[in-house]
């Protein structure tokens, strides 16, 4: 039921980004507009989890009321951008207040799995992720099969997100391993990173982030701008931007029963290998037949966040019982932060290399993130992961 939940209330992401083409056309949007549109939510998500990681939200407060409250206000403020949104300005404001809304969603959910599961945590956060990774994707299905009014469609994601908030008010609870509320102390954010196996794990996420949400938000594009010189269905281009996301959640369950066998830095290095290779290669399947291009790019989709729900599985290992909740806020919102710097990166590139080169800026993150959860496996402290699986 946390899955579903996390689904529909994480839904509420890309639901500007898969409406652009639609904006572009009814408000004259310019290309940096745009971009603004879809950075905004990355930019109010970073500023939510900053509050909620300094007022250690997710370990003083429930995390199940956490994520009802904001999962529910994200859900109203979305439609008001679906009802009362008539420029850009406007637009870019509202989309930032559910960024900020959805930092109360992601985390908490993560911490209220990891107090039902002790074996087993890789599979079931991701599963979790999985479920999110479904989410972030149902935007562009809206959107591709839904009404020709992009304001409905964003209006029915928006009733999804209400929905996953009283899914988790009715039928969530903490676990059997739940931790009594820790008191307030705004210390915890600086001693997060003083742990240096929740440090490198971090570390491997901020590698993983690089390229994760860059991925998510310009696939879209560049599929649409591929099939469209093969003169495809426009709809096709929409389906597709949602297959090839939505793969990440098959990937996602595949890394976490493979994970909690075989180990965490093995996974998580075998798939940053893998998805680093398709941002390097799939450029130069750009107008060529879609099958090839979808193949290549699906296989990128699955392997890109794959590995997401391990490095959130270390930390619960590696960090402090009390404050995990605040560890996985923190280590959220700076991966969080890291992405606005590769999303704004990728068009630049684009305007100057075209499609061909332009996913390729991505491919450091991932080998720096090979390269700190390697050193993370050779230390003592990764003993401690997945039950002595590293």
């Amino acid at each position: 039921m946390l899955a579903i939940a996390e689904l529909l209330g994480m839904s509420l992401w890309f639901s500007g980004s898969a409406v652009v083409p639609a904006l572009a056309r009814e408000w004259n949007l310019s290309e940096s507009a745009a971009h603004w549109l879809t950075l905004s939510v990355q930019l109010g998500f970073v500023a939510g989890t900053a509050l909620s990681a300094f007022l250690n939200l997710p370990d003083i407060i429930s995390p199940r009321l956490l994520f009802t409250l904001t999962a529910v206000s994200g859900g109203i403020v979305n439609g008001c951008f679906a009802l009362a949104a008539h420029d850009v300005y406007m637009a870019i404001c509202l989309r930032f207040l559910t960024g900020m809304l959805l930092a109360g969603v992601y985390p908490p959910a993560m911490k209220i799995l990891a107090t039902w599961f002790r074996h087993g945590r890789g599979l079931a956060l991701g599963v979790l992720v999985g479920a999110l990774t479904l989410g972030k994707a149902a935007p562009y299905l809206v959107n591709g099969i839904g009404s020709a009014n992009w304001r409905y469609n964003v209006l029915f994601v928006s009733l999804l997100a209400l929905a996953g908030g009283l899914i988790a008010l009715v039928f969530v609870s903490d676990g059997p391993y739940a931790l009594p509320a820790a008191r307030f102390d705004w210390k915890q954010v600086g001693r997060v990173f003083s742990n240096r196996g929740v440090r490198l794990a971090s570390l491997g996420y901020f590698g993983h982030m690089w390229e994760l949400y860059a991925m998510w938000t310009w696939i879209p594009f560049m599929i649409r701008a591929s099939l469209s010189l093969r003169k495809s269905d426009p709809t096709l281009a929409e389906v597709a931007s949602f297959l090839v996301i939505g793969c990440g959640a098959l990937g996602c369950v595949i890394a976490g029963l493979i994970a909690d066998r075989v180990g965490r830095t093995v996974v998580t290095s075998g798939a940053m290998a893998i998805s680093g290779t398709c941002c390097l290669f799939i450029g130069l399947l750009f107008g060529a037949h879609p099958v090839w291009l979808l193949i290549v790019a699906a296989i990128w989709g699955a392997s890109v966040v794959a590995d997401s729900a391990q490095f959130s599985a270390c930390v619960t290992e590696l960090g402090e019982p009390q404050y995990i909740g605040t560890a996985l806020t923190i280590q959220t919102c700076l991966g969080f932060l890291l992405t606005t710097v590769s999303i704004e990166l990728i068009p630049r590139i684009e305007r100057i290399t075209g499609w061909t080169y332009a996913f390729a800026i991505l491919a450091p993150g991932p080998l720096f993130g090979v390269l700190a959860m390697v050193r993370l496996r050779s230390l003592p402290e990764a003993a401690k992961i997945a039950h002595g699986k590293r």
